[in-house]
């Protein structure tokens, strides 16, 4: 998900009473120059409005909440305190969904194939969790790449104007001079 400048994005999860709700995500740039780990502000909000969690200035996180009630959970991504860059969030929505053991539904062959759907899901989620995570590792190792390239020019150009300088020195100092 792309988040603009001052932008904020909400998601929306339907969980049950003891349904646990966990989010991981990692903040990254799309710029391949960009080597800066940005930071976003993320909270999580009950159904009855009550907000379970906020964090601020987060450049990843696996934040979870148990659900204490029935209803639409909402989570929010913020990045309303920054106007200089668009930041890419990926993220991962996991849950330990609450099974009664006395429901006649929990051992089907429907609720199989759906636990299936939701671990390939999972699966998923996480492949772009890690692209993500090794695009900004790459951009931090281009970006130190770049740097010691233009540091190690420098000090030859620092190291060969030392040179030039003590060998001129050196012939001065060596000179013959006759005094008439």
């Amino acid at each position: 998900m792309l988040l603009p400048p001052h932008g904020k994005q909400c998601f929306y999860e339907n969980l049950k009473k003891n349904d646990e709700l966990a989010i991981s995500f990692q903040v990254g740039s799309r710029d391949p120059n960009n080597a800066e780990q940005f930071t976003i502000d993320f909270h999580i909000v009950s159904p009855s409005n009550k907000v379970e969690l906020s964090k601020n200035g987060l450049d990843h996180g696996d934040e979870s909440i148990k659900a204490s009630m029935d209803g639409k959970y909402q989570y929010c991504f913020s990045n309303e305190r920054s106007s200089r860059v668009d930041l890419d969030v990926s993220f991962n929505v996991h849950g330990v969904i609450y099974i009664d053991v006395n429901d006649p539904k929990s051992d089907t062959l429907d609720y199989a194939i759906s636990r299936l759907n939701q671990l390939t899901s999972d699966v998923k989620a996480e492949q772009n969790y890690l692209v993500i995570r090794e695009r900004t590792h790459r951009n931090t190792a281009e970006s130190t790449n770049s740097r010691v390239k233009w540091w190690s020019l420098f000090q030859i150009i620092v190291v060969a104007l030392n040179s030039l300088f003590q060998i001129y020195f050196l012939k001065r100092f060596f000179e013959v001079r006759s005094v008439v």
